[in-house]
């Protein structure tokens, strides 16, 4: 109830500002209100910047949203929240949204890491990490040391990755040689390749890799420092999600950037970032409108700007083309919404994450998203299980999530579009039953489907794509951190969100997005903190 009243209330202000017009000048403009969008810009307003956010949408958030249908309000996409953490542990989400932001938004933490459910494998894995690896040793034996190595690694890499962010992208050679040398021997591998090194057994990765969907990557091209990175921080910090799902918090970022003095504009697009001799000018939208401008901060993919919005677009160097053709796009998802006129408690699901696979033969199933059919992999969550109120008393949400190739969708036919999501819907939660012996398709109440083809049209991302730039070894977290000075092509333009240097996810997006601001706020000369020089 409290989220359709603040959605009413954002949807009055919408309309006001939209009477009220827009100034013609800004130090800051800002494409797109996902979630690195909304952090770059409540970070911005935080240090005085007079700033426009342009969301084409009429509510914040992309991808970070909900809707409803009957007595139930669905978490669009989210999971859980890695690196928001407990308040005696905070992790970077946390700091920025509770400590520099303060925005009024209530996370609940997940009870367990994940349950792995294969064809030789079913265990349910806690957090912490002592307890985590006491649970593979038990599933395990003999795995022990090696998995304590592999977390060991971590907090290596983890240091290094605090390092190069310090130094903005230009790390001392001789500082990573001498304090970071694991980091630098590990740093061009992949997570399989290091994992086999460590002598960590097959079961026992099969197990500690049950993350690897959310990065969308085979263990034998996923980069390990990424990997390693994502995994010690769910296992060490917990994961946590928005009591009120993400409208919560990316409502709480609109209303904060608001009071510090930021403004938004929904229901616009930024049809032209205008740019004359390599410098931006300003931004011309889909109301006709020329706003001034020397920093523009895109949400946007870097495909998408540079070959769309640049204007004119002459002004495209052609090294910026060669970049973004030589990156591969991400995965788009297939989500099955169930509200179940059952409790959690009275079905038996007793877990609020399900990783369910035939086996973990991750490049089998990576290739496997690039055609039609029923997906051997699935992330399912129930909601009620980490948070009880999330539906009405006597009912539950379960999400099933797969995952698909942009262009596996290209060749359905609209008038079998219905009955080909609905098959691959039925065969998931037929899927889920078999692998927990939970029954659930008889206590159906809401059933909703999301395709590749509902992310684009939600979104107007190419072919629905949710999850960036594949984020292989030479296009991972390293080379990205190590090079994010060297990529500046068009005077004043800037990236953020999924698509930019920390690679795709919530938590990514939103970090990428406050870094993007501290890259602008150097730019600008101006004071990072409260107020302005000018």
């Amino acid at each position: 109830m409290r989220t359709i009243t603040i959605l009413y209330l954002l949807k009055i202000q919408i309309m006001v500002s939209s009477i009220m017009g827009i100034e013609e000048s800004y130090d800051v403009v800002v494409i797109g209100a996902g979630n690195g969008g909304l952090a770059a810009t409540a970070r911005l307003v935080l240090s005085g910047v007079k700033v426009l956010l342009i969301e084409q949408h009429n509510l914040p958030g992309g991808f970070a949203s909900s809707f409803v249908r009957g007595r139930f309000e669905f978490e669009t996409s989210l999971h859980e929240l890695e690196g928001y953490g407990p308040a005696n542990d905070p992790g970077s989400v946390r700091r920025l949204f509770e400590k520099r932001l303060n925005i009024d938004a209530e996370f609940l933490e997940v009870p367990e890491a994940y349950r792995v459910i294969t064809k030789d494998i079913d265990a349910i894995l806690p957090f912490g990490r002592e307890a985590f690896i006491n649970e593979v040793e038990k599933q395990v034996p003999g795995s022990k040391e090696s998995v304590m190595n592999f977390f060991s690694l971590a907090d290596d890499i983890n240091a290094a990755f605090r390092y190069i962010g310090k130094s903005q992208g230009r790390p001392d050679q001789q500082e990573l040689l001498k304090n970071h040398s694991n980091f630098l021997k590990t740093a061009a591998y992949s997570a399989q390749e290091v994992e086999n090194a460590l002598n960590i057994p097959k079961k026992a990765q099969d197990i500690i890799n049950a993350y690897w969907c959310y990065i969308g990557l085979p263990m034998n091209r996923m980069n390990f420092t990424l990997y390693a990175a994502m995994a010690s921080s769910y296992i060490d910090r917990g994961a946590y999600i928005p009591k009120l799902r993400s409208t919560e918090f990316t409502l709480a970022l609109d209303k904060r950037i608001r009071e510090l003095g930021g403004e938004i504009l929904y229901n616009t697009r930024v049809e032209k970032i205008l740019v004359e001799n390599a410098k931006v000018l300003g931004v011309e939208t889909s109301n006709g409108d020329k706003i001034k401008t020397k920093q523009v901060i895109s949400n946007a993919s870097q495909t998408l700007v540079y070959n769309k919005l640049i204007y004119p677009k002459s002004e495209v160097p052609e090294i910026a083309y060669k970049e973004v053709n030589s990156r591969i796009h991400g995965l788009s998802a297939f989500v099955v919404y169930l509200g179940l006129e059952k409790s959690a408690e009275e079905l038996g699901i007793n877990e609020y994450s399900y990783f369910i696979m035939d086996e973990m033969d991750t490049e089998t199933l990576y290739h496997q998203w690039d055609s039609l059919g029923v997906p051997k992999g699935q992330a399912t969550v129930c909601l009620n299980v980490a948070n009880p109120s999330a539906s009405p008393p006597g009912t539950s949400i379960l999400y099933i999530t797969t995952l698909f190739q942009p262009g596996a969708w290209k060749d359905v036919k609209p008038e079998d579009y219905v009955k080909v999501k609905n098959e691959i819907a039925k065969g998931l939660i037929v899927d889920f039953e078999k692998a927990t012996g939970i029954s659930v398709m008889d206590h159906i109440e809401e059933f909703e489907v999301a395709t590749p083809q509902t992310f684009a049209r939600y979104s107007r991302t190419y072919n629905g794509i949710i999850y960036g730039y594949e984020p292989e070894s030479w296009d991972s977290l390293v080379p990205r951190l190590m090079m994010m000075n060297d990529h500046y092509y068009i005077e004043g333009l800037e990236f953020a969100g999924g698509f930019g240097r920390r690679a795709h996810g919530y938590s990514s997006a939103i970090n990428d997005g406050e870094l993007a601001a501290l890259f602008v706020l150097n730019k600008l000369q101006v004071k990072i903190g409260v107020g302005v020089n000018k």
